[in-house]
């Protein structure tokens, strides 16, 4: 049974899905004039994960993550360029699919474009008129924003709040072509040479709320089970997309809301306008994009992550544990024997770990708890490949659980190759044959220095201890 913490009931909530065994999802996704950096691909790795859990716990997710590739900023960098709008667009979401893949992101179920949508969205701006939620002047499109009962439901930001607010910009406001200063735009009339579409208001382009209260419903339906992205899209982009879509459809627009924590980097939150960012195209060129995603994704996704060089450090070096396990478990199988007496408690031993793993992620997806249980589970494995005889039944289920626990966070575990090992697993095995020859299990301590010599490492005794080179680079 998972629970989520909804922001629309700020409270945690079982998991009901309309139909069930399914789950429909909805994620913002980016505005595509730039490069993303590492405080952007905070929201597509933390519901990645999350899909990712739910299709570990048997779900069928249809994921729909959105490209806005019209709006002012591809305008200005466009213009900047000296390309068209589209191209801008298609420059950069062809290299967020690099960044993204790079961390080992799944492709959503449908990626959208606002483009390859316009006849929608203008079709969605007739009916929200024809209901008298919406109002045309001079070429534009507003909302009511007082006429929608519910507003600010999401947010918790009232009416009159807006309003004391909104006070604050009379002069912007006398000038207005808004009925009412809350009122916010659904279609953009043209200015100057900038990208536009025909419409029955003249020519124009979608306003920003007005293209995921479409597309969510258009591939998802009038109601979706989770509609998620950034905590600073809670208001008023959030809002805004129930008020359009309810008073479209007269049905709730999504049963569950949630919402990522920020990256920070100097406590601040990470962003293009502070100047406080790393681009991740230049980050994954210096640490191993796999790294990045267990700092990401191994953090529980409504809390803050700061970004040092330190948490990624730390990262790399509990990444590295894990993987080292995993490689030495795979050089134990060559070894194994087919089972051994006791196999069904270590089998039960894993197999209660699995399921504290499970109880920590159907708690509202608590990562940096269930990692700790994967940390624990290597913990065991070490210990049990320590053994002078090892069980391929236990060695196998240890590999496969890892494997598909980690496949949740975006990492994928791999057994060494044949001919090479990492720095990392040769300095495991020499530890652990230190610790087999300090304990006189001496069949073992032979084993892993017969294994170490066929991958070619030349182990050599010094005053300071044990030191390895490899054979090829003598």
């Amino acid at each position: 049974m998972i629970e989520l913490y909804n922001t629309l009931s700020n409270k945690k909530e079982v998991f009901k899905p309309i139909e069930d065994g399914k789950v429909k999802m909805y994620v913002c996704g980016p505005t595509v004039y730039n490069y993303i950096h590492i405080g952007n691909s905070r929201s597509t790795i933390a519901f990645d994960t999350v899909r990712r859990y739910f299709e570990y716990r048997g779900y069928e997710v249809n994921y729909v993550s959105n490209f806005t590739d019209v709006d002012d900023k591809i305008i200005r960098a466009a213009r900047e360029l000296g390309i068209t709008a589209p191209e801008v667009a298609d420059r950069f979401i062809k290299a967020y699919y690099e960044d993204t893949e790079a961390l080992h992101v799944k492709k959503p179920t449908h990626t959208p474009r606002v483009m390859e949508n316009i006849q929608d969205i203008i079709h969605f701006v007739e009916q929200l008129i024809a209901k008298e939620f919406a109002y045309a002047v001079d070429g534009d499109v507003y909302y009511r924003t007082r006429k929608f009962a519910g507003y600010g439901k999401l947010s918790g930001i009232s009416v009159d709040e807006l309003e004391s607010g909104a006070s604050k910009r009379l002069e912007e406001i006398e000038s207005s072509k808004k009925e009412d200063p809350l009122d916010f735009a659904l279609w953009k009339s043209v200015k100057g040479d900038e990208i536009s579409w025909a419409s029955p208001w003249g020519e124009g382009r979608p306003g920003w709320h007005i293209e995921c209260s479409v597309m969510a419903t258009k591939y998802l339906g009038d109601t979706i089970d989770i509609h998620a992205g950034g905590h600073d899209l809670t208001f008023p982009h959030h809002e805004n997309e129930i008020a359009q879509s309810e008073a479209k459809t007269g049905k709730p627009f999504a049963h569950y809301w949630m919402h990522n924590g920020f990256v920070t980097m100097d406590e601040e939150k990470m962003s293009k306008s502070l100047g406080n960012f790393v681009l991740v195209n230049e980050l994954r060129m210096i640490h191993d994009p796999q790294v990045l995603r267990f700092f990401m994704a191994t953090v529980h996704y409504r809390h803050p992550i700061s970004y040092t060089e330190d948490t990624i450090q730390e990262a790399k070096t509990n990444l590295n544990k894990i993987q080292t396990a995993y490689a030495n478990a795979s050089h134990r199988l060559n070894t194994a024997v087919d089972a051994l007496d006791g196999d069904e408690v270590h089998i039960s031993q894993w197999v209660q770990m699995v399921n504290q793993f499970k109880q920590h992620m159907d708690d509202d997806f608590q990562a940096q708890n269930g990692i700790t249980d994967v940390y624990e589970m290597v913990r065991m494995l070490n210990r049990y490949l320590k053994a002078p005889e090892v069980s391929k039944v236990v060695v196998n289920y240890a590999m496969e659980q890892l494997e598909a626990i980690l496949d949740i966070f975006g990492i994928q575990l791999k057994a060494t190759d044949d001919n090479n090992l990492l720095d990392e697993e040769i300095e495991s095995l020499i530890e652990e044959r230190n610790q087999a020859r300090s304990e006189k299990n001496f069949s073992r301590a032979d084993e892993i220095r017969n294994i170490l010599q066929e991958k070619g490492i030349i182990l050599e005794d010094t005053p300071q201890g044990i030191r390895w080179k490899r054979k090829d680079r003598l």
